[in-house]
């Protein structure tokens, strides 16, 4: 398979899709919106996913293999495939020296995160990972107060991400394929969230407990999570409470928020009734209360975006990519392994 393409300042990046189911198909449509980027080819294995990927660029070439996609002189590629592939499809497109976006979890344990970071350092090409609630107004007018130091000394933090429905694929609930469940397919976002408001403090304890359907389930077994609840300590004093859950009797489609209360204030982020798009987001003082933002706000494509006029800037491996391997640390001790 050739190389990646030598770029000049007028050249726009040769972009393929690998995946363009629902999440796919959107993070597409927003890397296309950009027009950072040429749309080269698209494979996803169901034929009539991939041609309704198609009409958003029709001069895309459909291919039939990720062996094809890598064929066509690509630049980078977005990966949206089953998370049991993530790292090992991450790694091969890296080595052929492709830029990479891929979904999360960008692998299922630390040791999986850690290959394609290095892949990445070793290519020294842009990685660039799904974790989108970084990129909502809200949390970043938060992450701005916090790091301001407007709240004071923040001490608490409670992240939560109920959803009263799971996911319809079967892989999902594969332990195999999927390395775990709501953990890793929700808390990741909460973990990621917690850490990067805070300037990625180290996480100096962790304790958890994770159940099936009600009950606790066995570390070493093969069922995944449909509830967990963790407590984190962080070495600067922080402690936080991470809850998450699949099919939770939650009385509305979701429940999600992360709030943060400091010595001099506090701030929170909460979804508008039960929806997994609109979000609220608030700073405290006391009792009294002040509006930091409002919904409408199309943030789920923004962390594409910016990796697509990113990767147009000629931007190549980024250090602070070692965060995916800190996030992947904490979900594996919120597992235990």
């Amino acid at each position: 398979m050739p190389l990646a393409r030598k770029l000049d300042a007028t050249t726009r990046p040769r972009v393929g899709f690998l995946g363009v189911g629902r999440i796919g198909l959107h993070r597409m449509r927003a890397i296309v919106e950009t027009g950072a980027v040429e749309t080269a080819a698209i494979f996803d294995p169901t034929p009539e996913m991939a041609a309704a990927a198609r009409e958003l660029t029709p001069d895309a070439l459909l291919v039939n293999s990720l062996e094809a996609l890598l064929d066509q002189r690509l630049d980078g590629i977005v990966i949206a495939s089953p998370s049991a592939l993530h790292a090992a499809q991450s790694i091969v497109a890296l080595e052929q020296g492709l830029a990479v976006f891929c979904q999360k979890p960008l692998g299922r344990t630390r040791d999986e995160t850690l290959a394609v970071v290095e892949a990445a350092q070793h290519a020294d090409r842009l990685l660039g990972v799904d974790l989108s609630y970084r990129h909502t107004v809200g949390m970043q007018r938060i992450r701005d107060l916090i790091t301001s130091g407007e709240l004071g000394t923040v001490f608490a933090v409670d992240l939560t991400f109920h959803n009263a429905y799971g996911p319809s694929k079967p892989w999902f609930y594969d332990k195999a394929l999927s390395g775990g469940g709501c953990v890793i397919d929700l808390g990741v976002h909460l973990v990621d969230l917690l850490l990067w408001v805070l300037g990625f403090p180290e996480v100096a304890r962790v304790e958890s407990r994770l159940f099936a359907k009600g009950v606790p389930i066995r570390r070493d077994g093969d069922e995944v999570e449909d509830y967990a609840v963790a407590t984190l300590e962080l070495a600067d004093g922080v402690v936080a409470r991470v809850a998450c859950s699949w099919h939770l009797q939650a009385g509305c489609d979701a429940v999600i928020s992360a709030d943060f209360y400091g010595t001099e204030g506090g701030a929170s982020l909460r979804n508008v009734d039960g929806s997994y798009l609109d979000f609220l987001a608030e700073r405290y003082r006391g009792t009294q209360r002040e509006v930091l933002a409002l919904p409408p706000d199309d943030w789920g494509g923004r962390a594409a975006a910016l990796w697509a006029e990113r990767l147009a800037a000629g931007e190549r491996f980024d250090p602070e990519n070692d965060c995916f391997v800190t996030v992947a640390d904490v979900l594996d001790r919120i597992y235990g392994r």
